[in-house]
């Protein structure tokens, strides 16, 4: 799941977010940690430009300072950058601070990446928007390179170079921590299927997923790659139970999936077969109690019921 708090987009963000703060955060990642959650994930944008900012907010917390955080209150839960707009940083800086939050955290991370779509960022810190794709491509390359084994990477390319430079700390997986990439575009599912270890659907609904994971496997086919490649989709918001109160949802739009164990957990159920690895969930809530306390609902009755 996506940590509540550190991004505070009106397409997501739950209104106690905006007066919540880091307390809120770590209680929801040692939560997700206690309760046997798979990862916890963090987004990423360095500066929103006002024409974005009803919709977006300003409230992105750096993914990497907040991953190292909850790394230090946690023991077990993976750590997720999805994503991060790696494009905008030089691969050797993505290296170094990623690989540190591997060792920090004593080998949890998951590296997760994407293109971006704000214009006016790329442009205040001199990247090329328009060419931010082919630019994102040898990133990912370089990454792999400068998080394998190797103190000293070697990388040439279009965009980067660099030998004989000592990196480390190193990570601790072996042989590199992976790197999933995500993205719904045709650039973004060949990216993932070529370069990376895995895919993150960027919120597609569940119509369009048979035909992702087809040609994620169509262009891994062709490619010749093979080995493990994990598919990953973000499901409706939930709710364990019923949230209605005098007949009307307490929450504000729609589209939630609420009811019992059984339920939602044949309906979750789905995902699977479409070929999908592991699902983000993300929890309807009034306060960081009721959404700790929908975590414990899922953990202890629905989640069991996913594999049966």
């Amino acid at each position: 799941m996506q940590l509540p708090v550190q991004s505070l987009s009106a397409l997501y963000a739950e209104p106690w977010e905006v007066t919540a703060g880091p307390a809120e955060l770590r209680e929801v990642a040692c939560a997700a940690d206690r309760l046997g959650f798979a990862y916890i994930a963090t987004c990423d944008h360095v500066a929103v430009p006002a024409r974005l900012a009803a919709a977006m907010g300003t409230v992105w917390y750096d993914p990497v300072a907040t991953l190292a955080h909850v790394a230090a209150v946690t023991e077990r839960v993976l750590l997720l950058s999805h994503v991060a707009v790696a494009a905008l940083r030089h691969p050797l800086v993505t290296a170094k601070q990623y690989a540190t939050v591997d060792r920090l955290s004593g080998g949890r991370l998951v590296l997760g990446v994407g293109a971006g779509h704000v214009r006016e960022e790329f442009e205040a810190l001199g990247v090329d928007f328009r060419r931010r794709g082919e630019i994102l491509d040898e990133t990912v390359d370089a990454l792999t390179a400068a998080l394998g084994p190797e103190e000293f990477p070697e990388f040439r390319g279009r965009f980067f170079r660099f030998a004989g430079l000592g990196l480390a700390p190193r990570p601790v997986r072996v042989p590199r921590p992976p790197v999933w990439v995500g993205g719904s575009s045709p650039a973004a599912l060949r990216r993932a299927a070529v370069r990376g270890d895995g895919w993150l659907s960027q919120g597609d609904p569940r119509e369009r997923l048979p035909d992702r994971v087809a040609e994620l496997r169509r262009l891994r086919e062709e490619a010749g790659r093979t080995g493990p490649f994990a598919i990953g989709a973000i499901t409706e918001p939930l709710y364990v139970g019923r949230p209605e109160r005098s007949g009307r949802s307490p929450f504000s739009g729609g589209g939630v999936l609420a009811g019992g164990p059984e339920e939602l957990a044949e309906s979750l159920r789905a995902y699977r077969a479409m070929g999908v690895d592991q699902i983000q969930v993300r929890f309807r809530c009034r306060g960081v109690s009721e959404l700790v306390g929908q975590m414990e609902a899922f953990a202890g009755s629905v989640a069991p019921l996913l594999n049966g």
